[in-house]
């Protein structure tokens, strides 16, 4: 079951036939493949031929002797064509050593629309900058948003029970972000119906594979115990801000002996295999970054949930997990706010767009609302202010801050 996720495709398309070669990159099984399926048949509806369109998937044992830019290049250069222009679709090219010297030689002998998709740090801006100089556009594909998972749950109630495309009502949407929350955005995990356990077991294999393929093996990682511990602290403490020193002292804790580099690096390895994001706390006042004390979020909640198991302790973490995802998908650069020594969960900005948002699970004591509100209402100018809650008749404005249940903010495009 192909379900299509029109914003990625509209994000896209606008730069078919355009000198650049496009770049997909996110975690394992996010959809990146079958994005990149979903952007060759747009290109067959706009009249272009099966024979000018050629598609490899890396991960495929039929491509797997493939191992060079220089064996790739002799492989399909016969494939290409003399006279017009050839769309090349190269899923997980990552698995091709220097596969930036392949592109770059192919687009200069050939007529080529080049994408490609890829899962580790080879595909991250920072890295393909390298060789791709001004020749590259950049997505970053999540796995679903609320939105996207809802189309696939309707999708897959409808074809079970018949029912019409309006199956889930206004009133089911509270009951599905609770599910959600629990089952994160893998779309294989959406497909049928599982049980919690079924739908952990798949991320989990989603994990492993990333773990193994994306950090051990490719850093030759020996101290699995570090890295999987490292890995338990920044789950459990999603929505924390913290430090390499925090760990060195955790870990010091558990009698273990680490220091500040190593952390950094399997840090950054997580972030590389895009299972961690990171979000830098920046000071509102002095309009700068700060370099320490930051938060890490998951590109998935599952993967949490997988390693951890659920627990009711982890939600507030979580809903901050979904309102940072949403804000990344919608191109929003994510920053943690600091303000007259008050935290504020988010600084987005967008071009001249800017929002400020914090997340609570329910404000039900009034000292609590002062303090969620009160934080906003401490930061002088006239850009959009959000408190979201999961609070089921939320709503309404308190001295222009705005309040919204997070599942009508993820599904909101005022925003």
């Amino acid at each position: 079951m192909m379900i299509l996720r029109p914003d990625y495709i509209e994000k896209i398309m606008p730069f078919v036939d355009t000198p650049f070669v496009k770049v997909l990159s996110g975690v394992r099984r996010c959809g990146k493949s079958t994005i990149l399926l979903m952007v060759a048949n747009e290109l067959k509806k706009r009249g272009i031929p099966d024979d000018k369109i050629l598609v490899y998937n890396f991960n495929s044992m039929q491509y797997e002797d493939i191992k060079t830019a220089k064996l790739l290049y002799e492989t399909l250069k016969d494939k290409l064509l003399t006279e017009g222009r050839t769309y090349l679709f190269l899923d997980e090219i990552q698995e091709v050593a220097e596969w930036e010297k392949f592109v770059n030689s192919i687009m200069n002998d050939f007529d080529v629309d080049i994408y490609v998709t890829g899962s580790n740090s080879r595909m991250m801006s920072s890295e393909i900058s390298t060789y791709l100089t001004g020749r590259y556009v950049s997505f970053s594909i999540f796995p679903l948003s609320f939105e996207e998972y809802l189309t696939f749950r309707e999708e897959y109630l409808r074809k079970m029970s018949g029912a019409g495309s309006d199956f889930i009502r206004q009133r089911d949407i509270y009951r599905e972000f609770a599910r959600f929350l629990r089952f994160g955005g893998f779309p294989a995990v959406h497909l049928q119906e599982y049980t919690e356990d079924q739908a952990y077991t798949i991320v989990s294999d989603i994990y492993n594979s990333t773990v193994f393929s994306d950090i051990v093996r490719r850093r030759q990682i020996r101290k699995l115990d570090q890295l999987e511990r490292i890995v338990k602290f920044a789950f459990d403490n999603v929505g924390q801000t913290f430090s390499a020193a925090s760990i060195v002292k955790y870990m010091k804790n558990e009698r273990r002996s680490i220091d500040n580099e190593t952390v950094i690096n399997y840090l950054s390895s997580l972030e590389s295999a895009f299972i961690l994001y990171r979000c830098p706390r920046y000071d509102i006042q002095g309009k700068q970054l700060l370099k320490t004390q930051e938060k890490f979020y998951l590109s998935d909640l599952a993967f949490r949930h997988s390693v951890l198991g659920y627990s009711p302790d982890s939600v507030p973490g979580m809903l901050e997990n979904l309102v940072f995802l949403e804000l990344r998908r919608r191109g929003y650069d994510v920053n943690v706010g600091k303000v007259n020594g008050a935290e504020i969960d988010f600084v987005a900005v967008k071009q001249e767009k800017k929002l400020y948002i914090q997340v609570a699970e329910r404000i039900e004591l009034e000292e609590t609302r002062q303090r969620e509100y009160g934080k906003l209402l401490g930061i002088d100018d006239n850009y959009p202010k959000y408190v979201l809650r999961t609070d089921e008749l939320t709503g309404g404005n308190f001295k222009g801050i705005k309040t919204m249940h997070i599942a009508d903010f993820l599904l909101s495009r005022e925003f």
